[in-house]
């Protein structure tokens, strides 16, 4: 493949964009968009399918930059390719995702140019990185959907499901323990359209990765079941070439393109230089880098005449040719598969399909009842049997999760129509991938206990920023684990999710509680959810006695109350609400005017209006208590200064349940004894 000056005038465009970009805004990271620019160029111009003037085509290549510090790379590749922006309907607008004024303000307060890439933020970038490994991992949940969506709705003569996934990743990516959970799942799955393009620059922000990473990196994904390609030269775009078609024409294992580069290159090379350690370059510095790469050192912002159009003749009209393809060819899909036609576009818009909730169980009141984790697991069955898009699995633990899809197959190497994927002992890569599959259209969930959702915490959060609805199942919610012991007790983890913005916590209460728990989660559209469940039966409350269930809906509501205004108000979350029942049914034959109030989710509950939480909470009512097997951390919200919590100070210990429930004061007496300690304290 021949290049010419055009080709070059490109490539330096990208880098001086980059280095006035960061100087501008005197933060960022100019080396690295310097050093990958021809990597970025010749896989964007030469074989990236993507049309930007439609840059959310459903069989469109994805790219993601994992090294999300070298964010100008991504920024000066939208500006220049022409990427158009996307509102939250989903409809191209006929305006630049990336304007020259957006560059201009790099890093800048409201800018569509914030310091790492954020999905939603700025169109044509597909997930949000910057925690280093979160892309690379992000990637494999999103070639899995690739091959998914291939297996399960492509039809003879009809290929509408085929993209790559691409991702540009450093030596920090490929240092993080995410990235290497996430490769393994790759390299076992023998993902065929994945591709990580590994930036080998020797430099991290302590200086040499001599100091601390020396592995072969290569024999390394080679043991993990990789395709493993090297180019010796970051500047050598033959050899980038030769290595992107290898990839392309020699499928069956994911491939791993080991690039060596010198970060910064064409700027004068000095001795621990200050962009090491991410900083701007400076003007003597710029203009050197300018000099070297024949460009005028006084110009800023420049983008030469020609350089637009060679992007507009490359990616924009390959990609406009294969969307326009693409689009014929799903006109005819439609009418002779209107129904698998009609779920993708709603899968597109993540919408539900009609009569998803047709087989939802009601189930019946009984005192021995159920772990929510086995009414999950019956809730989750009945909604995937019209839910075709719900995939998801667990962390090897789906006997103990209940989240297995029984009559659906498992996603094997090679085989990936399957909706149940085991991730193995891989907490944090699943977490991540669940991200790749959701962020894909499909709607996703992870499962495992709620102690390790340490381990999946980054995902989560990053979920979180980018407002994407994926389904985090925890299950061994509380102390009730029992035997484990401390270890695997959780007791802080429910108030750091709580702590988590944006993210809906559910901690239903019974089988009931968990059915409409999961009429909440299917709707949604741009928030994830935790849903957090038992491991130990709790009774199935009765519904003719005690409200409707449905008040799950607004995260907290009135299940049983007195004539007139309380005396008292017991609030519970998960198995702590059968405790506040059991000790109103007793306040209240000695005479107390007491509520109890479910609260399945502080969240949903904060989205309700004054009047409708002043209902369930009156002001003045400050005789309260909350009860929950979980740190007390958060509660005083809800119960003010005067009320009380029955919760975890301590870590917890290995006993059976019934030991434990005793020990740290779980019980009807103790709560009835919490509720009138409040009521005293109320009169006074």
């Amino acid at each position: 493949m021949t290049h010419d000056k055009t080709d070059w005038l490109c490539i330096n465009t990208i880098r001086t964009l980059a280095m006035d970009a960061v100087e501008q805004a005197h933060s960022g990271h100019p080396g690295a968009p310097m050093a990958l620019a021809p990597v970025a160029y010749q896989l964007w111009q030469q074989e990236l399918r993507y049309d930007p003037n439609h840059p959310i085509w459903p069989n469109r290549d994805r790219f993601v930059l994992s090294n999300g510090h070298a964010s100008m790379l991504l920024y000066a590749l939208l500006h220049l390719t022409g990427v158009r922006r996307i509102t939250s309907e989903y409809t191209v607008e006929d305006q630049a995702a990336v304007s020259i004024e957006d560059i201009k303000k790099f890093r800048q307060l409201d800018s569509s140019t914030p310091g790492h890439p954020e999905y939603r933020w700025t169109s044509g970038v597909e997930t949000t990185t910057g925690p280093l490994g979160q892309g690379v991992a992000n990637s494999v949940g999103m070639a899995i959907a690739s091959r998914w969506l291939a297996d399960n709705y492509n039809r003879p003569g009809f290929e509408l499901f085929n993209y790559d996934v691409w991702a540009l990743c450093g030596d920090g990516d490929l240092m993080e323990g995410v990235s290497a959970e996430a490769a393994s799942v790759a390299g076992h799955l023998k993902l065929p359209n994945l591709c990580w393009v590994y930036d080998s620059n020797h430099i991290s922000i302590d200086g040499s990765t001599d100091l601390a990473f020396t592995e072969d990196v290569g024999r390394r994904f080679e043991a993990y079941g990789w395709r493993v390609l090297k180019v010796a030269d970051a500047n050598d775009l033959s050899a980038l070439s030769k290595a992107f078609r290898t990839f392309k024409e020699e499928r069956g294992l994911p491939t791993l393109i080991i690039v060596t580069s010198r970060i910064g290159f064409g700027a004068p090379k000095k001795e621990g230089t200050k962009e090491a350690h991410g900083e701007a370059l400076g003007a003597e510095e710029i203009k050197g880098a300018k000099r070297n790469y024949n460009w005028p050192e006084d110009a800023q912002f420049l983008v030469p005449e020609g350089v637009r159009e060679r992007f507009a003749e490359g990616v924009g009209a390959r990609g406009q040719k294969l969307r326009g393809e693409w689009e014929a060819r799903f006109v005819e899909y439609k009418k002779q598969h209107p129904e698998l036609a009609e779920q993708l576009q709603r899968m597109q818009k993540y919408e539900l399909p009609e009569g998803w909730d047709k087989e939802l169980p009601v189930f019946p009141a009984d005192a021995k009842g159920l772990a929510t984790r086995d009414s999950s697991g019956k809730v989750l069955n009945a909604l995937a049997k019209n839910y075709p898009w719900l995939v998801g699995g667990s962390a090897d633990l789906n006997p103990s999760t209940k989240t297995y899809l029984t009559g659906s197959s498992p996603l094997r190497p090679g085989e990936y129509a399957g909706r149940n994927i085991h991730y193995g002992v891989r907490e944090h890569a699943m977490g991540s991938i669940t991200n790749g599959l959701t962020l894909s259209r499909l709607r996703a969930y992870s499962a495992t206990f709620l102690i390790f959702s340490d381990y999946e915490r980054p995902a989560i959060r990053l979920s979180s920023i980018m407002e994407i609805p994926s389904i985090h199942i925890f299950t061994h919610d509380s102390i009730g684990v029992g035997e484990d012991g401390p270890t695997h007790q959780p007791i802080e983890q429910l108030a750091s999710l709580r702590a988590i913005p944006g993210l809906i916590v559910l901690r239903p209460g019974d089988a009931n509680e968990v059915t409409e728990a999961w009429r909440v989660i299917a709707p949604l559209k741009h928030q994830p959810v935790v849903l957090v469940l038992t491991r130990q039966a709790l009774p199935t409350l009765d519904r003719t006695k005690y409200a409707p269930a449905s008040g799950v809906a607004k995260g907290a509501y009135i299940l049983a109350d007195s004539e007139g205004t309380p005396e008292v108000i017991l609030i519970g979350t998960g198995s702590e609400v059968t405790l506040c029942v059991e000790a109103y049914e007793k306040l209240t034959s000695e005479g107390v005017k007491a509520r109890v109030v479910s609260m399945p989710s502080w969240e949903l509950f904060e989205q309700q209006d004054a009047a409708y939480q002043e209902k369930v909470l009156p002001k003045a009512v400050t005789a309260r208590v909350a009860v929950e097997q979980a740190a007390a951390f958060g509660w005083e919200r809800w119960v003010g200064h005067t009320g009380k919590v029955i919760g975890m100070r301590t870590f917890g210990a290995s006993a059976p349940l019934k030991a434990l429930l005793q020990k740290f004061g779980f019980s009807t007496d103790k709560v009835i004894e919490a509720a009138r300690e409040v009521m005293k304290s109320a009169k006074k």
